[in-house]
């Protein structure tokens, strides 16, 4: 009777650890042909689709991870010339917080030079009543740039969660 109860206690302890496991499994993911890494909080997928971007037509590709309805994403496209590039940034800011319904909260914009800009945002929207947050760090190297965001329900998005992964993005 010892035995037996000692080896179910060892099975639901086993039980329990399994379903005890990390919501969030950090990894490092390298793009094969955008030039960044970064972290992902789960396994990432990537997609591309076309898009418009204040009338510019580009191809993006998105890599993205999703952990308890927050997502975690990295886009990457080409302009023709690095003024459309940095121009692209506003307009990825803008049509994001649109698709969410939110307002800014702070907005921290840097151009170093004709071939680099970045722009850093927090926003609060709601979508379907729910509150929304959208963190994002947007990004023009030359002709390329990149939208590193993290989008969720505000209750699902911890700040450290958040400042992991867009600190981790990095161009190379």
């Amino acid at each position: 009777m010892t035995r037996r109860l000692f080896a179910f206690s060892a099975a639901a302890a086993l039980c329990l650890l399994a379903a005890c496991s990390p919501k969030y499994n950090w990894r490092d993911y390298a793009s094969p042909d955008a030039r960044y890494r970064v972290t992902f909080p789960a396994k990432p997928a990537t997609f591309t689709r076309n898009i418009d971007l204040d009338g510019m037509q580009v191809a993006m590709t998105m890599t993205a991870a999703e952990v308890d309805g927050a997502t975690f994403a990295v886009g990457a496209a080409e302009a023709p010339d690095a003024a459309r590039a940095q121009a692209a940034l506003e307009a990825m800011e803008v049509a994001l917080v649109r698709n969410i319904g939110a307002t800014v909260t702070s907005r921290n914009t840097t151009v170093d030079n004709n071939d680099r800009a970045t722009r850093d945002i927090d926003a609060s929207g709601t979508s379907q009543g729910v509150p929304m947050r959208l963190v994002g760090h947007f990004e023009s190297r030359g002709k390329r740039f990149y939208q590193v965001i993290v989008l969720g329900k505000t209750q699902a998005l911890p700040a450290e969660q958040v400042e992991q992964f867009l600190t981790s993005f990095k161009l190379h």
